[in-house]
């Protein structure tokens, strides 16, 4: 029977085991020109018994920021502090994919440079509210993207993706998810294009195809992974029928060979053996737990073949030696949510392993 502290190959590499720390904004690259800290090398590092790390999310583009203090992929400078983490991951024995997270509509003009505003698929205002350095405030309309401007988010995906590898990560993850840019392509309610951008099944994947086979041709597919949440409500997405729309998308992406499709499920959890069993390749799942976080049960998901990895969230935060207390049967330290976001070192990095 395969266990979750087994070793697998994933694309180009060999992971010792089958548990990923899950991407998780943190809000800590408050250095100049958007670049992770040393304090985020720290933060990393001690996390690196997972087979699989994979960051917060990055923004590919300075238009691409939708939230205060996040890391970007986007200049030299950038890459020099970035190669400060994947040198410590990578003297920890660990391997660090660089999650790639556009937000489009999520943001506020007060997070960009002067003149720029927030991008989508649509001009479509999403519900709710952004934190920013001001405040909390609501979104605004963003800009419909133009076919120039789309190709030109293309590009800046696949220049991000060789930015990364540049920095010594292993890999990158496409964030297709959680309402962000390549999300709102695939969603119904923020899609209302009539071109070849939008409008059937077909035009509404064209730009999570067209940014993976990019970034697949920029940096070799087997260091290419994609995450998906099919179904997914956050950020005011609404997809009542997702099957259509992900079923074709990844049969679109099979002959890719990617590394994994990362799947954060929603509550249609039927849906899950339809794309675990479309997916022919490495299938990696976050699995649906709410309210709880995903915990030791996870693992089971391993042995009945249901996925073959599991990602973690919290607990990784509040556990960086994860994948011993696990295979321990605990104890788990406790998350603090009033330090996830911003701050210093306290909820970050001062979380203790377990004794020697």
């Amino acid at each position: 029977m395969t266990t979750a502290f087994d070793p697998i190959v994933l694309g180009a590499g060999n992971l010792a085991n089958r548990l990923v720390m899950a991407p998780m904004t943190r809000s800590r690259a408050n250095g100049p020109g958007a670049e992770p800290t040393e304090l985020m090398a720290t933060y990393y590092a001690q996390r690196a018994g997972a087979g699989l790390i994979v960051t917060e999310g990055i923004q590919p583009s300075v238009v691409g920021q939708g939230y205060p203090d996040t890391p970007g992929l986007h200049s030299a400078g950038q890459v020099r502090a970035w190669r400060t983490v994947t040198d410590a991951v990578h003297r920890e024995g660990g391997t660090i994919f660089a999650q790639l997270m556009h937000t489009g509509r999520i943001g506020h003009p007060s997070l960009l440079p002067d003149g720029l505003e927030p991008v989508a698929p649509s001009a479509v205002t999403a519900k709710g509210q952004v934190f920013t350095h001001e405040g909390a405030k609501e979104f605004v309309t963003p800009k419909e993207l133009t076919e120039a401007e789309i190709r030109q988010t293309i590009a800046d995906f696949a220049a991000a993706a060789r930015n990364a590898i540049e920095a010594g990560f292993d890999g990158v993850e496409l964030h297709g998810a959680n309402g962000y840019l390549i999300h709102q392509f695939l969603a119904p309610n923020t899609n209302h294009r009539t071109d070849a951008w939008g409008g059937d099944t077909e035009g509404r994947i064209r730009f999570a195809v067209e940014v993976t086979e990019a970034v697949a041709g920029a940096i070799g597919a087997d260091r290419v992974g994609l995450r998906i949440s099919p179904g997914n409500q956050y950020n005011d997405i609404a997809e009542e029928h997702p099957d259509e729309v992900y079923l074709a998308l990844l049969e679109r992406l099979a002959g890719l060979d990617l590394a994994y499709l990362h799947l954060m499920e929603g509550p249609n959890r039927d849906l899950t053996p339809r794309l675990r069993k479309a997916w022919a390749g490495t299938f990696v799942l976050n699995p649906f737990t709410y309210p709880d976080v995903t915990g030791p049960d996870a693992l089971t998901l391993i042995e009945d073949g249901s996925a073959d990895l599991i990602a973690f969230g919290s607990l990784f935060l509040a556990n960086p030696d994860l994948p011993r207390r696990l295979a321990a049967g605990g104890p788990f330290n406790a998350a603090d949510k009033a330090t996830f976001y911003g701050g210093d070192h306290r909820g970050y990095t001062d979380y203790p392993a377990l004794p020697a």
